[in-house]
């Protein structure tokens, strides 16, 4: 049986023929793997390369819907920019999420590109990142825990959205939900404040930090203690809401005006200069990063922000299954010390971007 921790990914090969997925190979070829806790493992069976989340299920305790939820959205979602589950495999002892195997995410990606990312490439990233979510927006899922290990990224420079375990299906008008959701750093001021109404707005919070975190090469705020110090280092940025900036926030569960410095708000490049570098960057953070939700740019607006005007338009006009890097001149940009060969020749849409200071 695999031995494996509960919610760790690994990868392995297996044989996967057209047009369907080979259940009974894939149960011969895991039972096939002895994996220590903690540690990765990969076979290779002469076939597709997936990624495994194997859950182990405690008796006591039955299948946790955490993995129910993620199994049952990720099912219905199929679109270029959000991780393809393959396959469900249940037993007594373990349930065990088949996916596409996607090499590294954006965490990694920015971990090994230090300082900020090329600027060309942050507009692709984005680009992709928006368009998963206004995917599942459109379809009243959101995904609730957005942050950049949560982004995969492939050797070509695929984005795609994982990790669906604390997503959630949601109806019109919202309904109440659990505050403890999204990893601090990327967690809105509303949630931190004690909401529990929200709606797609929770992720475009998120969406703003990580765009900010692409360009800056920092986290665009980085709490180091807790929630207290965490809307602290947002209202320095963005000013300490009050009922004219924000209807409402007074009647919020955790909004005691006499906890909080007073701060005014101020332009988002003193806070992270290089947004200045690229044009329209800051005023789509600026629209992103709004303390109230309702005021928040949405995806689909998002994608048609001036920040992208410089993109092909056939990028508008792809199928949902579709990759942004089956248009002409659209590839990655090395980064910062790296050879041309790893991603190709210079495209040529982002000429303007790639002269700016990054």
């Amino acid at each position: 049986m695999l031995q494996y921790t509960k919610g760790k990914a690994i990868s392995v090969e297996v044989k996967m023929p057209e047009p369907y997925f080979c259940r009974s190979l894939l149960k011969k070829s895991l039972s096939t793997l002895v994996c220590a806790s903690h540690k990765l493992l990969s076979q290779r069976v002469n076939g597709k390369l997936v990624a495994l989340k194997v859950i182990r299920l405690q008796e006591e305790e039955g299948t946790p819907f955490t993995a129910i939820r993620e199994a049952s959205l990720l099912k219905g979602l199929k679109h270029a920019n959000i991780v393809l589950l393959h396959d469900i495999i249940h037993t007594k002892e373990t349930l065990t999420l088949v996916f596409e195997y996607v090499h590294t995410d954006l965490c990694q990606y920015m971990d090994k590109h230090p300082g900020g990312l090329h600027p060309d490439n942050v507009k692709l990233f984005l680009f992709q990142l928006l368009r998963g979510l206004s995917y599942i927006h459109q379809r009243y899922i959101l995904h609730r825990d957005l942050k950049p290990q949560n982004l995969l990224i492939s050797d070509t420079g695929e984005l795609k959205l994982a990790d669906f375990g604390l997503a959630r299906a949601k109806s019109v008008p919202s309904h109440t939900y659990s505050n403890e959701v999204v990893t601090l750093w990327y967690r809105p001021p509303d949630v931190l404040l004690g909401s529990t109404e929200y709606s797609t707005c929770l992720d475009m919070w998120g969406v703003g930090c990580i765009f900010v975190e692409m360009i800056q090469g920092v986290a665009a705020f980085p709490g180091m203690k807790d929630i207290q110090d965490q809307l602290e280092r947002i209202f320095l940025v963005l000013g300490t809401p009050n009922e004219d900036t924000w209807p409402g926030v007074h009647s919020l569960p955790h909004f005691k005006p006499e906890r909080f410095t007073l701060y005014s708000s101020k332009n988002l490049r003193q806070a992270w200069n290089k947004l200045s570098y690229v044009n329209h960057a800051e005023d789509l953070a600026s629209k992103l990063l709004q303390c109230s939700p309702k005021n928040r740019l949405s995806a689909q607006a998002a994608l048609s922000h001036e920040y992208f005007s410089d993109l092909p338009p056939r990028l508008w006009e792809l199928t949902d299954m579709s990759s942004i890097f089956t248009v002409p001149n659209v590839r990655l940009q090395p980064e910062a010390g790296e050879s041309m060969r790893a991603f190709g020749k210079n495209n040529s849409y982002g000429k303007s971007l790639s002269n700016s200071k990054h």
